[in-house]
Parts: structure tokens; sequence; C-alpha cells
């Protein structure tokens, strides 16, 4: 077994080293992107030699403009198979059929003969927009389009890494940075807005003798203030398998991440509530160092009457709406937020397709 290499790594010296060479030699003046983006754990930058077992390996993304593509993707492709060599840093190049009991995996496979079967994917760049997003990047992009893709997608976008680029895929790239401001506004009030509707629960719960329960409340609050991080960071967040590698890389992770094992060990929900309010608390503190609404009490007291600590998330939520100024976001009828912060059904987040259904759920009543 060859020595584990990151895979964006491998990727990029397998197109500065045995890709371009090709493309050079018989496609001379061809102008073109290549890049790693989209999915794959090692375009996150997180892949273990685990990842090795399903598609991974030497393999880019070849962008092309739309007149060359109808010219060369097939030549590309055939060029490719027949002069690729057989390994690249001992890993090989050949990858096998998509197995459709596995959900089309490809593996990396030995091969001695040709062609090649690669994964040096050629396309355009609508095209991968149109299969990642269900959009058109050249028309205006508006709030409920931001609303509606997912912010793993964002982010395996705006990840990995462009090795040529011929054609302004980075400069594509750079407009999908992050979220414009208004939108983000919307996205951390709707988070605060999350925790406001069951932060007292997990005491009530806990009051009752319900532990169990109050355990599964505190564990969405900690996943919902975990999102929340990652909004003030301004960081989109991945899907759940990394969720959790992503958000230790955050510049908050190392003083929340303690607090937020308290919650989840917690043996009582009075222990529970006391480390989620240490939790509250940091972030509003965080809230306040971003500056974007007047002082809010950044201390827990009593939900109304009741011995359960709080933070009254819905005073944050109120405040940061009350900063929107593009109207398309202020006439937004409901705070449920993006698709991530509704949803985490697996099928509608892969399910790009659905976007334009999902979008009437922002339009005015």
């Amino acid at each position: 077994m060859p020595e584990f290499i990151p895979g964006l790594q491998l990727s990029e010296l397998f197109y500065h080293n045995a890709v371009r060479p090709i493309l050079d030699k018989y496609f001379p003046g061809l102008a073109y992107s290549a890049a790693l983006i989209g999915s794959g754990s090692e375009v996150l930058g997180f892949d273990t030699p685990m990842s090795s077992d399903h598609h991974w390996g030497p393999r880019i993304l070849l962008f092309l403009n739309d007149a060359d593509y109808e010219l060369y993707q097939q030549s590309i492709h055939d060029t490719l198979g027949d002069e690729l060599p057989f390994t690249f840093r001992d890993f090989p190049t050949h990858f096998s059929d998509p197995n459709p009991n596995d959900n089309g995996v490809q593996l990396l496979q030995e091969t001695t003969s040709r062609p090649i079967n690669h994964r040096v994917e050629t396309m355009t760049i609508p095209q991968f927009f149109k299969g990642a997003f269900a959009l058109d990047y050249a028309q205006p992009i508006d709030a409920t389009d931001w609303l509606t893709i997912p912010s793993q997608r964002l982010r395996a976008f705006t990840a990995g890494a462009v090795f040529h680029d011929d054609i302004g895929l980075e400069v594509i790239r750079q407009q999908f940075h992050y979220y414009p401001h208004d939108v983000w506004l919307y996205l951390l009030a709707a988070g605060w807005t999350r925790i406001g509707q069951e932060e007292h629960f997990v005491g009530r719960t806990g009051y009752v003798g319900d532990d169990l329960g109050s355990q599964v409340i505190a564990a969405r609050l900690v996943r919902d203030l975990m999102r929340l991080c990652f909004l003030m960071e301004k960081q989109y967040a991945p899907y759940p398998k990394w969720f959790g590698t992503a958000f230790s890389k955050l510049a908050c992770a190392q003083h929340l991440t303690p607090i937020f094992r308290g919650v989840m060990l917690a043996e009582s929900w009075r222990e529970r509530e006391q480390s989620l309010s240490q939790a509250y608390e940091a972030l509003a503190n965080m809230h306040s160092a971003l500056g974007i609404t007047a002082a809010l009490p950044t201390k827990v007291s009593n939900f109304w009457g009741r011995p359960f600590k709080v933070i009254h998330a819905e005073n944050f939520a109120d405040a940061i709406k009350a900063q929107i100024k593009d109207e398309a976001v202020k006439n937004i009828p409901i705070d449920i937020g993006s698709i991530d912060q509704f949803s985490d059904s697996t099928d509608l987040l892969e399910h790009v397709e659905l976007r334009g259904r999902l979008k009437t759920l922002y339009e005015a009543q």
C-alpha cells in the first residue's frame, strides 16, 4: 500500500506532472481551468487513509469553454486514457467502473492495459453549476437562491484548489466566498430564533424527570450553537461527517469544545443547564464582538417566572433582523433560515433540483 498523501496534494501533483504535459503536447494553446472542487473529503482537507476506499485517488476536474468542450471533450478523455501513466506516486490512475450497488462508488484499480479509466473529468462551468446547485451562475443570484443552496455544497465549491485557470473559475468562486451581508444577518437571526424556541426546554423536561428528553433537546441546542459559531466566523458548515472536525478549526472551538462536551456528558439537567449557560454567554459575547447591533445582555437569566436559565435568544434575533436593509430579505415572512437550518434530511439536501419548490417557502403570503 503506498504511503498516504492528502488527496488535494496528490491531485495537484497529478495535474502538474502527469496531466498538464499531455495537454500541452496534444492540445497546445487550449484554454482551460483545472481544479479539485466539489465532492470528496479530500476537497475539504479532511481525508485519511480510510478515504481511499471510495472515489479517492489522483483525479482533477478540467473545465472548458462551451465551444471547446464540444470540440475536444471526447478526444481529451481518450488521449489521457492512452497516455497517462498506469500509476502516479505509486497510486493507480485507473478506476473501477461505478458500482451500481454502492451508490456508483469507484475504486482505485491496478491495470497494465489501456485505455486507463481515469478520473480527469471534463466539463463546462455551467454544467458544474447545474449539477451542484441547479442554477445558472451567469444570472443574478437572489436571496432565496442563497437560502436553498446547502452550505455543505457552498463549502465544497469554495474549498479545494484551482491549479490552472485560463477561463476565470477562481473569479466565479470568489463570488460565492460567503453569503451577502443581509442574507448573513437573516441566517444569524434564524440561528438565534432556533435557540430561543428550545433553550428553556432542557430544564422543563428535566424538571418533570424526563432526563432523556432533556438530553435530546440539549444535543439539538449544541448543534444549533455550533452552527451559529460557523455563521459568526463566516465559514460554511460541511455535511455531518465532518461537522465536528470543521468546528474544531474555528477560532472559538478551543474555548467552546469543553463546554459543549460538558453539556453532552452531564448527568443531570441542572449540570446540563449550567454548561449550556456558559455556552450561551460565550456566544452572546461573540455576538457583541461582531458589532452588528446595539449591546445586548451577555448573562443568562430566568425564563420569565420559571427557574430555568436562558439567554433570551429571541432578543438577539429581533435585534439582528432590525439591521437588515435588503427589502427582499426583510420581506421573508418566516424565520426558518436556510435549508440547513430547517432540515437535516440528506435526501432534501442532496436533491438540488428541489430548490425551485423550496424557494416558495420564502415568498410573502
